[in-house]
Parts: structure tokens; sequence; C-alpha cells
């Protein structure tokens, strides 16, 4: 790992999700910073992520992570809020339908628990809240942001990853998994939280 772990513009991804770690990195990279992710680092632990709130645990897996590896880590925590089920699944969307779910165990339920919602009452917004730790595991910027859409009623598009296929930007008329990565990174609920924390990092590097 050829980074710098005093320099925040030299920062691991604190995901073991690859395809988060590298849609993260993509993002970074061209801003002007260097980046791995977890799986680039042998030593990297796991977080029991057991926060009440996107921010918390993005909180959760930064901080415990920076303070374990002596650099300064970048973490997210994201998922999917629909509006007919109040919220749900919130938090616990990478685990919606167990523990050890897949990204297509996690999308039957979620269309199992929509069966009889109407497409117009299927709306729902991508959450993702970032987090950033020093090398002593103090955090030192944060960000948060949305990205407004629906749930079709089948998976449509093979890009992305969780409930991409599902998600449908309805000024679009495509589901992230349709969009692909470029225009994924222009809208996300991700790109936007990287965005505004930018701005931070490079405050804090000055």
């Amino acid at each position: 790992m050829a980074l710098d772990p005093q320099n925040p513009r030299s920062l691991v991804v604190g995901t073991h999700n690859r395809k988060k770690g590298d849609e993260l990195a993509d993002l970074l990279r061209p801003l002007g910073f260097e980046v791995v992710t977890l799986s680039d680092v042998p030593n990297a632990i796991e977080v029991v992520e057991d926060g009440d709130s996107f921010a918390a645990n993005a909180a959760l897996k930064a901080a415990q992570q920076a303070k374990h590896l002596g650099h300064w880590v970048l973490a997210d925590d994201s998922g999917i809020a629909v509006d007919a089920l109040g919220g749900a699944p919130g938090i616990y969307s990478a685990r919606y339908a167990g523990p050890t779910a897949s990204d297509e165990d996690n999308n039957r339920k979620l269309l199992a628990d929509l069966k009889d919602v109407p497409l117009p009452k299927r709306t729902a917004h991508y959450v993702c809240h970032v987090t950033v730790a020093d090398p002593t595991g103090a955090i030192r910027a944060e960000s948060e942001d949305i990205c407004r859409g629906r749930i079709l009623f089948e998976p449509v598009g093979k890009n992305g990853f969780g409930y991409d296929p599902l998600f449908e930007i309805v000024e679009y008329h495509h589901t992230f998994g349709e969009l692909g990565p470029h225009i994924k990174q222009a809208l996300s609920h991700r790109s936007r939280a990287l965005r505004a924390i930018v701005p931070k990092l490079l405050a804090i590097s000055c």
C-alpha cells in the first residue's frame, strides 16, 4: 500500500464490497486523490455495522479502520429507502433478506414486499453518508446526499450492484442497471456525497 499515511489526499476506501470500493475509487482518482480499497490492504479489519443510522455506520467504518491501519480512511454507508415501506430497508439494505443475502435475494424480497403497490406509489431514494477519519481515528469530514427515483416491477439492466437494476431514474426512463457507470457517477447519491466532501478534504490538506 504505497500511500502517505499523513496525507488526507491519500485515502483507503473502507469497504469490503469490491464493487462499491471500485466505484468510490473511480470517483476520487480524477479529483486528485491517491486511493486504494480494502481489497488492496492485507491487514484490514471487519467492522461491525451496528449503528442506528447511515451516519453512525459510516463513522464506525472510517474511525475503526483508520485507527487500525494508521491511514486516512474514507468510508460510506448507503442504502435505499422506499416510501411505501416507511423508509425500509434503509440501513439494512445490504442484509434486507438476511445476514448472508445476495443482491438478488434482496431484490426479490423488495419486489415481494411491494407486490401490491402501483408504480406511482413506488417512490424511493438512495442515501449515502460519507465520513473521513484521520490516522488516529478522529472524524475529520462528513457529507450526505440522496438520489430520487422509483422501484420497478422487475430488474432491468446488468450494470451496477445492489438495487440498481430495480431503481429507475424517472427523468431518464432507465434504471441504474441500464444507465452505465459514467451516467451513474454523474447522478448517484454516492457521487453527490463525494463531491460535497472533496472541498472539505482539500481544505484539510492545504
